[in-house]
């Protein structure tokens, strides 16, 4: 890990981190962002710290069985799920886990994002599976999330807790948690309306091609 792969990657989180804040989807100690570095070990931001407060030297560094090997305050309580996701999925770089308020509501009311309405939401990070609750910072909630993981799912809801988004920078994952929570408001919205209207499978088709294409 060279210093300046390690700054870059600091800097991010702090930069991620604030704007999850200033956009409301995490408040007080909530949430946590990690970055896998180039020699596998992980960045990590702290636990119990509000994201907004945090500084570069707040982060933490932990190898990828979650031994510490740099900084001085205990990693996120939910390392064990960023480490499974990162066990999992080789593409995955960088995970950002956030309460999004709608979003959220939808996974305290037992539903995940599964229908094929918003062609965003298909193209951008897949189906987002509910997964079941589980215990936050268990090894429970790591094993529950474990089965999604190789569904072509980058981003869940989770039950009773908040979601998690993934991807290969911490750019894209901050983008598809941000659009998660857009999503899920412009469902609310439609829901009050009255109706749903659902994509064509011919139109869905497309739309994952797309995404297979890009990636």
């Amino acid at each position: 890990m060279s210093a300046n792969e390690r700054a870059a990657a600091g800097a991010a989180i702090v930069r991620v981190c604030r704007r999850l804040y200033e956009r409301g989807l995490i408040a007080g100690p909530d949430g946590n962002v990690t970055v896998r570095l180039q020699d596998g070990s992980i960045l990590s931001t702290p636990r119990g710290m509000s994201k907004v407060d945090l500084d570069p030297r707040d982060l933490v560094v932990v190898r990828g069985d979650g031994t510490v090997i740099g900084g001085s305050r205990a990693p996120s309580s939910e390392l064990r799920m960023h480490l499974r996701i990162y066990q999992k999925r080789a593409d995955v770089r960088a995970i950002v886990h956030a309460h999004p308020p709608t979003a959220t509501g939808f996974a305290v009311a037992g539903e995940g994002f599964m229908a094929p309405v918003l062609p965003e939401v298909i193209f951008q990070m897949g189906e987002v599976p509910l997964v079941p609750y589980a215990t936050p910072g268990t090894d429970a909630l790591a094993d529950a999330i474990e089965p999604f993981l190789l569904g072509g799912h980058d981003a869940f809801l989770m039950a009773n807790h908040g979601a998690t988004a993934m991807g290969p920078t911490i750019d894209m994952a901050h983008q598809r948690m941000e659009s998660l929570e857009h999503a899920a408001r412009i469902l609310l919205a439609a829901r009050t309306l009255g109706r749903v209207n659902e994509l064509s499978a011919a139109d869905v088709q497309v739309l994952r091609k797309a995404r297979e294409e890009r990636e």
